[in-house]
């Protein structure tokens, strides 16, 4: 096609162009307003006129009805600025020659716009005729061909990448920031648009619009805009608008990379375009579009830069790897030996992603490619797997079928057979370069991380003929122990894959699992929870039958939480399928896993004593709950019972101040059970000064025994007094309450001989001590007055006969009749006469007056 040719020259600003003019059209030619044109040229020359590639600018620009305009403008030099016009320069300060492109239209050829960059077709002036003819194409020189840029994009190394990552985005999005390339000269723009085209798809590179040259980038409406180091001072680099691409400063070092929010999504591509550049193989673009994969996509030209001989890091040998995998059917030799060549090579980066997609890659290239092809792939699959951290996902079918030849599966055995072991055993000593000690990095520490690492190994060594037999007893305890600590974080892919297809690990492990549960039995019966293990016909698994058996949450029962839990107990033995006799852990694992934060009460641990015997018990150091039960729970009905029972069975096994503490409960056994016939209290109090400190429980409960036994009218002579002269206030307060209890009370309303007892054991003795005053004032007025009072007038004198005929005399009836009497008479007069004053209340106590 021929390309339409407008001239455009500056004329003073005015009313009639704002200081542009078209001065020669080619006829028929669709004519852009000057307004637009202006926008799109705003051509200034530099600050000081020089000589040199910055007199002219180069610019594509997009018109409003979807045509393109490309210009060359050139320095006039009118004069007005010291310059002198040239020969053919005519009609101000500068001259615009430029084609008109129509929608969807490129240059003759195909060529790329900036290749017109030097062309020998620009006019540096108006043309002699009114009316310029078509141009049949602008030729470019060369200076900017693919081949002369791979000197350029080496020295651009340090913002290459970079700068095509900005340029995919510009491409992509067309509220992508515009790019501001700072350099020293027009050339050096142009290369770099060159260099951006070549990179682009054909569309996406015959429609970026640029220009070499302004000086007002904030004005310029193109998508890659050039400027001098002068006028980018001006230019707010923090302003979103603009990605601003400094290559007149310092030079930085290193290569290229891609940094910022420019990083994802073009880090992989951009960085792979970058290196193919510097790597001089840019003709590889062109067969990467050939490929399948879509716009942009990383893989196809990773594939490409890989079987040019370009090393990629990571990402890109990932790319590729992950595009071969998912287009292994249209590969065609000698693409995939030249790709499984360069992907095999010596790398130190690899991470578990790329290793991840050389696997699959592997996996689809098995039986489409020869042998000889997938061969080195397989034995770096197996390889990695061994001596990368993340590099033992293959599943072991991968790993058979990448060792399917004899002689490399010999050969990797003795080049890994120590390192697998090593790892295997968890000594970072076997390899510190491959099993770094840190857990979070997977090695081979006794945390999680190196358990499933060392699993991992395991699956590894297993297709590989590697015997590990010796080694897995040390493995299964410690990724049992990994288990029960935190089974969510040890239970990996790799330690469940390995747990399916490994019997003897899974076998081993249960054995490890068995012997660790009978130390923490719910931290096992929290694993089999979460994961469940088989234990049907592999070993006899006592420990975690019994976990694996869940107990009920509640129902009908004698436990504080409705379970008969000795009952609980019993079916959890049978489940263990193992006597406690022969495995007296068995009993100890059983306990525990009913009672996890508890004791037994006094009677379970009765019963369980009795079922089991003290043997059982004795050897699974299950008697010690025994022991708590009895001094922790202190229950007054099954306590002292429990107290002389565990006397009896473990007489040396307990020791020393919990025997004190058990023979005080005994007696109060004994006391409950058939009271001796003497120094009931004495004894008592002798031996709580032996046990003490004494479990406040424990206390209570031998004080309310005795308390109650005193007040029996079957109590011993004597007993009453050692109790009132013991002073002991603990003892008088258990007394009290004793006395308080309903049961006394009933007594006390039917039985006037228990009635005349406690009058006289209440009234007796006053004044001997502070704390049996106040006890017994507060009894005669608070328990036994209300219910005398309440008397009918025959059961009243009823008392009265009693008190006479337990030879009291008359005065004694004299004086209960007195007391008995209603009002505050019969308080002072009995107070008169017992000697007991007035300080018979207690604090805190009120008139006990109707």
């Amino acid at each position: 096609m021929s390309l339409a040719q407008l001239h455009y020259t500056s004329v003073p600003p005015g009313p009639d162009g704002a200081g542009l003019r078209l001065a020669a059209i080619t006829p028929g030619t669709p004519e852009p307003p000057l307004d637009e044109v202006g926008r799109i040229f705003g051509y200034e020359p530099p600050r000081e006129h020089r000589p040199d590639a910055f007199a002219k600018a180069l610019s594509l620009s997009a018109l409003s009805d979807g045509g393109r305009l490309l210009a060359r403008t050139v320095y006039a030099g009118s004069g007005r600025r010291g310059g002198q016009p040239g020969r053919e320069a005519r009609g101000g300060d500068f001259h615009a020659h430029a084609v008109r492109l129509p929608a969807g239209a490129a240059l003759p050829g195909g060529a790329l716009p900036i290749s017109a960059w030097d062309s020998p077709g620009w006019a540096a002036g108006l043309p002699e005729g009114p009316v310029p003819a078509p141009l049949e194409g602008l030729p470019g020189t060369g200076s900017v061909d693919r081949r002369a840029l791979v000197p350029f994009a080496a020295a651009r190394a340090p913002w290459l990448a970079e700068f095509l990552a900005a340029v995919r985005e510009s491409s992509e999005h067309g509220t992508a920031p515009r790019i501001v390339l700072v350099e020293s000269g027009g050339t050096e723009v142009a290369r770099w648009i060159a260099l951006a085209a070549a990179v682009l798809p054909a569309e996406s590179a015959h429609r970026l619009t640029f220009t070499t040259h302004t000086r007002r980038p904030h004005l310029a409406p193109q998508q890659i805009i050039g400027v001098l180091p002068d006028d980018a001072r001006e230019l707010d680099r923090r302003d979103p608008r603009y990605r601003v691409i400094d290559c007149a400063g310092p030079r930085a070092t290193g290569t290229a990379s891609v940094s910022g929010a420019a990083r994802e999504p073009y880090g992989v591509w951009a960085e792979t375009a970058a290196r193919i550049w510097r790597g001089g193989a840019p003709e590889v673009f062109a067969e990467a579009d050939t490929l399948p994969g879509g716009r942009f996509a990383p893989g196809p030209l990773a594939v490409v830069a890989l079987c040019a001989g370009i090393a990629l890091p990571t990402d890109g040998r990932t790319e590729a790897a992950l595009w071969a995998r998912d287009h292994a059917t249209a590969l065609t030799a000698p693409v995939p030996h030249r790709l499984v060549e360069a992907l095999c090579a010596p790398a130190e980066d690899r991470t578990p992603a790329e290793l991840a997609a050389l696997t699959g890659l592997f996996t689809a290239l098995d039986g489409r490619a020869p042998a000889a092809t997938t061969a080195p792939l397989g034995a770096l699959v197996v390889t990695e797997a061994v001596r990368s951290p993340g590099g033992a996902g293959a599943e072991p079918a991968v790993l058979r079928a990448a060792l399917f030849d004899d002689g490399l599966r010999r050969r990797l055995a003795a080049e890994l057979g120590t390192e697998l072991r090593a790892g295997i055993a968890g000594d970072p000593a076997g390899d510190p370069a491959h099993y770094p000690a840190d857990n979070a990095t997977g090695g081979p520490a006794d945390g999680t991380p190196g358990i499933s690492r060392a699993v991992e190994l395991l699956c590894v060594a297993e297709p590989l003929g590697v015997d590990c037999a010796d080694l897995l007893p040390g493995l299964a305890h410690r990724l049992a122990r990994a288990l029960l600590t935190d089974p969510e974080a040890a239970r990996t892919p790799a330690v469940r894959t390995a747990l399916e297809e490994h019997f003897d690990l899974r076998a081993a492990l249960l054995g490890a699992l068995d012997t660790l549960a009978a130390a923490d039995p719910p931290a096992a019966v929290a694993l089999l929870g979460r994961m469940p293990l088989p234990l049907e016909g592999v070993q006899s698994l006592p420990q975690l039958r019994m976990c694996a058996r869940q107990l009920p949450p509640s129902g009908d029962g004698d436990g504080p939480d409705g379970r008969d839990r000795v009952a609980a107990l019993g079916a959890l033995l049978r489940a263990a399928g193992v006597s406690p006799f022969a495995d007296p852990l068995v009993l100890r694992t059983a306990v525990r896993l009913v009672w996890p934060e508890s004791v037994p009460t006094a009677d379970e641990a009765r019963q369980l004593l009795a079922a089991t015997g003290s043997d059982a018990h004795r050897a699974a150091g299950t008697w010690t709950v025994l022991v708590r039960a009895a001094l922790d729970t202190a229950e007054p009905a099954h306590a002292p019972g429990l107290a002389q029972d565990l006397l009896r069975s473990f007489p040396r096994e307990v020791d020393p101040a919990e025997r004190r503490t058990l023979q005080l409960l005994a007696f109060a056994g004994e006391l409950a059970e058939g009271p001796p016939t003497a120094d009931w209290t004495a004894r008592t109090l002798s031996l709580r000064a032996r046990a003490e400190p004494v479990q406040p429980g424990v206390l209570n409960t031998v004080f309310a025994i005795l308390a109650r036994q005193l007040l029996s009218e079957a109590r011993p002579e004597g007993e009453l007094y050692a109790l009132v002269h013991s002073g002991d206030a603990e003892l008088l307060a258990a007394y009290d309450r004793a006395a308080r209890e309903e049961r006394v009370r009933e007594r006390l309303r039917t039985t006037p001989a228990y009635a005349a007892d406690c009058f006289t054991a209440w009234s007796a003795l006053p004044g001997a001590n502070r704390a049996w005053d106040e006890t017994r004032t507060a009894l005669l007025d608070k328990v036994l007055r209300p219910v005398v009072r309440a008397l009918p007038a025959a059961d009243a004198e009823a008392v009265a006969r009693c008190l006479r005929e337990r030879g009291t005399g008359d005065a004694r009836v004299a004086e209960f009749r007195t007391w008995s009497r209603p009002g505050a008479l019969g308080r002072l007069g009995l107070g008169r006469r017992l000697g007991g004053g007035g300080g018979g209340r207690r604090p805190g106590e009120g008139d006990d007056r109707p």
